[in-house]
């Protein structure tokens, strides 16, 4: 066969298949055909084809540049072509190294080798493996092509700050300690009530209702009469126990002060908020009576609330009383309120797993609204370097966690670790890494199988050496 006649026929499945393997048609022994690459013709210089100057799949019939400007390599007719993984002088002196088979594994993966050639019952050829293919180190070793088409990457372990951030729902809730109640202590009825509702803001010492009690009126009535009376220090102390008499019915203090100063016993007392707030509840109407203990008015100060978030429990080890607290309302998107954490209730629900914690937050203009949700977010993370690596490189069995480091020219070493804290997608190593080795984030699956093959061909083959 000539010169031309190879030309051609790699032309021709260049042509039909855009880009790919050259096949040349040598002349074969008598009764056999073969189809060989790279081609071996001798003497034509002459290109057939056109490569990516970078060694890339990528060809053409005719001189082309790459994006950058760069000339595509001329191949003549006669040049040592190869699509194998490694070189053909590195192959072959792979394969004289590996003359010897140990013994044949199953083309699928599976734990079965046999000691002679045989297929398995798909109908593949199983695929012998030669002394010098496994080590005893521990080490995987895959071969570069496999590397590249599976997209194996690896990243050295640095030192870097992990900010480890809790995200927890809840909602908005009064403070315990800024509600007040307006009940009367003894019997009473509500002469007249001042123009407030339910939904109300009320200033401390604002009217809120004229209350008619016959107890309180006899009560003031002594105390004005003990005060106006020029007597003796007897009556001084009398005096003193009918002002407390009237204390103990919680008249107001600016009631007892304007009877003081008129010296009068007023008809109706008027009762005035305890404290800045909001009326929640107003029980109050004019002309009816009120028992004692009835409550007439419920005012709530929300200068001040809380925050009642549920927190996983597997995170209660990392968050504590005091730690920063960030809290972002539904109903304002883009506002953040913050807060520290001021309890963790000593309990767990026991359906959700979730403990409750709460956060004090400020709330000067009344934005946050009870049973507001509401989503905080707690930053655990410590400022101190640690060193890390991403959470991408750590397979997590559940009972033992291990890394595969990168030990050069396609070897990779399983690493058990301990970890530690994580965040931001990284994951603090304890122990078994040091800093500066490269351990893989991709892809590692393909490395954990070509180990696990490994164990168990390994295993089969020193059972069968038993026998």
């Amino acid at each position: 066969m000539t010169r031309a006649v190879l030309a051609s026929a790699a032309a021709s499945v260049i042509a039909m298949a855009g880009i790919g393997y050259v096949v040349v048609v040598h002349r074969p022994p008598a009764g056999t055909i073969a189809l060989v690459a790279p081609a071996a013709a001798e003497g034509n210089s002459a290109p057939i084809y056109f490569q990516d100057p970078d060694g890339k799949p990528a060809y053409s019939l005719t001189p082309r540049k790459t994006p950058d400007g760069r000339d595509y390599k001329a191949v003549p007719a006669g040049a040592d072509v190869s699509f194998d993984e490694t070189p053909a002088s590195e192959s072959a002196s792979v394969t004289t190294a590996k003359s010897k088979i140990k013994y044949y594994r199953n083309p699928m993966g599976l734990p079965d080798t046999s000691p002679a050639p045989k297929k398995d019952s798909m109908g593949m050829d199983y695929i012998p493996v030669y002394e010098g293919e496994d080590s005893d180190d521990g080490s995987v070793k895959v071969s570069p092509g496999k590397i590249q088409r599976t997209g194996v990457s690896s990243e050295p372990a640095t030192s870097r700050v992990i900010r480890t951030l809790i995200r927890a729902p809840g909602t908005i809730q009064l403070d315990e300690r800024r509600i007040s109640v307006i009940s009367m202590r003894a019997e009473s009825w509500v002469q007249k009530v001042a123009n407030v509702t339910t939904g109300s803001k009320v200033n401390k010492g604002q009217p809120l209702m004229e209350i008619y009690s016959p107890s309180m009126a006899s009560a003031a009535a002594e105390y004005i009469a003990t005060i106006t009376s020029k007597g003796t220090s007897g009556v001084a102390v009398y005096g003193r126990g009918s002002r407390q008499r009237l204390m103990n019915l919680d008249v107001p203090d600016t009631a007892i002060a304007a009877m003081e100063k008129s010296g009068t016993v007023p008809i109706t007392i008027d009762w005035s908020a305890p404290r800045d707030g909001i009326v929640l509840e107003r029980n109050a109407i004019e002309g009816m009576r009120a028992q004692p203990g009835d409550v007439l008015f419920r005012i709530a100060d929300t200068s001040v609330v809380w925050a009642m978030v549920d927190v996983a429990e597997r995170s209660l080890g990392t968050i504590s009383v005091g730690m920063p607290v960030t809290v972002k309302a539904r109903s304002f998107p883009g506002r953040e309120f913050a807060g520290k954490i001021s309890v963790i209730y000593p309990q767990v629900n026991r359906e959700t797993r979730t403990t409750r914690v709460r956060i004090e937050l400020s709330n000067p203009d009344g934005a946050l609204l009870p049973d507001m949700y509401v989503d905080a977010n707690i930053d655990t993370g410590s400022s101190q370097p640690v060193l890390a690596v991403p959470e991408s490189a750590v397979l997590d069995t559940g009972s033992r966690q291990a890394v595969f480091v990168e030990k050069g020219q396609g070897r990779f070493e399983p690493r058990e670790v301990k970890l530690g804290h994580r965040g931001d997608g990284y994951v603090e190593i304890r122990q078994g890494l040091a800093e500066g080795e490269p351990v893989v984030v991709s892809a590692n699956f393909l490395i954990d199988a070509e180990s696990n093959l490994k164990a168990a061909l390994k295993g089969f083959s020193d059972a069968g050496g038993q026998q």
